[in-house]
């Protein structure tokens, strides 16, 4: 048997380096995390961590791959696609990768600034990504519907994860429903109606209402691919 690393000893792996360095990160904000203090979280050298993640930016990949890969509802290697998460079919598939994908970052906030502005590039983020693929092209996704699909939805629920945790904070601010609530309402009757009765403004409501308008509007693309891609008749 070989000789174990010093990590090793320690019990660390890259998914336990990850998940302290989100632990870090929701405590105290992004700007606590360095790889010093996160080797003192874990009881080690800072240098015993590049064993696992090589870089600052590779932390920070993996920050993002902890959340995105988890989220995906998607089938693993060698299972079948049809069948996945007790058969079911693609929308319900991209419905909960979006209810688990909103849920893991609004639960860890400090990873929303770079969640959207960082691509997947871990293999396990792309092993994700690609199962999603895999599952929606087997239901029928021309390739390149399947890939505006998946990305059109992953860039939604960060955008509204994003406004959700920053209006959290902002309880009374101005665009906020409280303060809508006191516009005057023989100008902006609608608007005031909507803040004071709660129409329209509870943030999971909407959530649902989106990403089922978007499902449905994947569908109505899908049902339409055939057409799209039939030979035009030529006149006469």
């Amino acid at each position: 048997m070989g000789k174990r690393t010093r990590g090793e000893r320690a019990g660390l792996s890259r998914a336990r380096v990850l998940d302290a360095a989100l632990a870090l990160v929701d405590r105290e904000g992004l700007g606590a995390l360095t790889m010093r203090r996160l080797g003192a979280e874990l009881g080690v050298e800072a240098m015993t961590l590049y064993h696992y993640v090589p870089s600052k930016d590779a932390l920070l990949d993996g920050l993002v791959e902890r959340l995105f890969a988890q989220a995906l509802p998607f089938p693993g290697e060698g299972a079948d696609p049809n069948t996945a998460e007790g058969g079911a079919d693609w929308r319900t598939l991209l419905r909960t990768y979006a209810v688990s994908l909103r849920q893991a970052l609004l639960r860890h906030p400090g990873v929303l600034p770079f969640a959207a502005s960082r691509p997947a590039v871990t293999p396990a983020t792309l092993d994700a990504v690609e199962r999603g693929l895999t599952a929606l092209t087997a239901s029928g996704f021309p390739l390149g519907a399947a890939v505006h699909a998946l990305n059109t939805l992953s860039l939604f629920v960060v955008s509204h994860a994003a406004a959700e945790s920053a209006q959290a904070a902002r309880t009374d601010a101005a665009g906020s429903p409280a303060w809508l609530a006191e516009l005057d309402a023989a100008r902006y009757p609608l608007l005031t109606e909507a803040a004071r009765g709660g129409a329209g403004v509870d943030d999971a409501e909407r959530f649902d209402f989106a990403v089922n308008a978007l499902v449905n509007g994947f569908g109505a693309v899908l049902d339409q691919e055939p057409a799209l891609h039939a030979p035009r008749a030529t006149a006469p």
